[in-house]
Formats: C-alpha cells, structure tokens, sequence
C-alpha cells in the first residue's frame, strides 16, 4: 500500500531511541523528509545521518528540550530552515528524570508529556492549517486505561484530553489529531527492565517475558517497528478518517473489552 507520505515533512520528539527512532525509520522509509528531535545534539546527529544513510531520504537531528519554551520556538525554526515546513508532527518526548519523589515525576511529565506535546504542537500547526493539511500523532500509553501509577495514568488521560481537544480545534483546516497508546513494547528501555526483573527474581529473561506475554492476547511483546507502523499510516493521508480518537498497540490486552 503507497501512504502517499513522499514528499511529506515530519518531525519526531524523542526521536533518537526506542518506538521515536522506528516512527522516524518508518516516515524515511515510505518516503518522508524526518526531523529527529532529542534532547543530546551528538546523539540525535549520529541516529539522523545513519538512518539517511538507510533510507535515502533526508533525515536531520535538531536538538531541543521540549520541556522549555524557548528550545521548542527554536527548535520549530530550526525544522522550517531545514526541511522547508512540517506536514506531520509525531509527540513522543518523556523527561530525563521522573525525580526523587512521585510529584517530582508527575510535574516532569506534566510539563514534558503534556505541556511539551502543546508547545510543540502550537507552534507546527499554524503552519499546518495554513497549507490545509496536517498530522499531529501524540504517543501516549495504556497506563491511560489502567491503574496502578498515578504519574503514568494522569499523564496519558491529559495527553489523550489534549489530543481530542485539538482534533476539534484543527480538524476543519485539514489537520487531524489522533493518541496512540502502546502497550508493552520492545525498546531498550524494556528490554532492560526485562534483564533487570529476571536478575533479582534469580531467572532467565526467558522467564520473565513468557509471563509479560501472558496478558498479551498475540502472545507475545509488540515491537517498536510494529508500533511505528501503525503511526506511519496515521501519519498518512489515508488516515483522514480517524481524528480525536485513541489507537491502542498493545497487541491486545486480555480480558477487557471497550466500547
């Protein structure tokens, strides 16, 4: 299937590792200019230039902290410079540290998952409505769907309210808004949470994610290249029917049903 996304422009926060860096392979791949946005300027330059290299396409590393205004202004800029706009913003920064305490964390994510997500996206949509069309795809998380973390169930229902609020907003100059909530993925992140829990419980890996796929109704953890499949087609013209709305890649979860 042609996405029809050559020619398009997207910018990816977080883009230098885990389901950011397969969402900005996925874009090259099908075609797409990709801005890489992360917060260390080497590492987003190295992942930029060698996935340039992969795909064939323009792909350039811009540097910025999405937890601050003036980096996020910048940052906007610097992706107009150099890629001439951007049609297709996917928001997927998480801050650099959860901090000492639980509200230390629900503050960073607060202001990196949620403020950060609106900073972005006001300052990419004016010229998306300006052109008539536009994507904003904001990665969320099931944690909106479960308990068990304040931080995490707080901060995904505010992405996903903010998600819909600019479908509404947008949606009637081309610009569509959708919230994409993975569930257990592999990323680096992880796989070494996995490592991790197999070394204090005293088991192999192996172990540990047949009992992770158990809740996981394709039986096994989604990967990250699964995940930015789906954004790539959200990302797409095609999508245009889909806008405010959650998209869950979790690979199903088990038992509940929703509606």
């Amino acid at each position: 299937m042609d996405l029809q996304l050559a020619g398009r422009r997207a910018l990816v926060t977080g883009g230098s590792r885990g389901i950011g860096l397969a969402i900005g392979r996925a874009l090259a791949r099908e075609g797409a200019a990709v801005a890489l946005v992360a917060r260390d300027a080497d590492t987003v330059a190295e992942r930029a230039a060698a996935l340039s290299a992969e795909t064939g396409v323009l792909v350039v590393g811009i540097a910025a902290d999405t937890g601050d205004d003036e980096s996020v202004a910048a940052m906007a800029a610097e992706a107009e410079r150099l890629l001439g706009g951007v049609d297709i913003l996917v928001n997927n920064a998480a801050p650099a540290s959860t901090g000492s305490f639980p509200e230390d964390a629900l503050e960073d994510q607060i202001n990196v998952k949620v403020r950060g997500y609106l900073r972005t996206a006001r300052a990419l949509a004016p010229g998306m409505t300006g052109r008539g069309w536009g994507r904003i795809i904001n990665i969320a998380g099931l944690a909106a769907r479960q308990s068990g973390s304040v931080v995490g169930s707080v901060r995904n229902v505010a992405v996903a309210a903010m998600s819909k609020n600019l479908a509404d907003e947008l949606g009637a100059r081309g610009v569509n808004v959708t919230v994409v909530h993975p569930g257990m993925t592999r990323t680096e992140t992880q796989q070494a949470a996995i490592e991790r829990r197999a070394a204090d419980r005293g088991v192999g890996t192996e172990q540990v994610e047949r009992e992770l796929a158990a809740s996981i109704s394709i039986g096994r953890i989604v990967e990250a290249d699964e995940v930015a499949s789906v954004v790539a087609f959200l990302a797409s013209p095609l999508s245009v029917a889909m806008n405010g709305d959650p998209v869950i890649v979790s690979g199903g979860v088990r038992g509940a049903i929703h509606y």
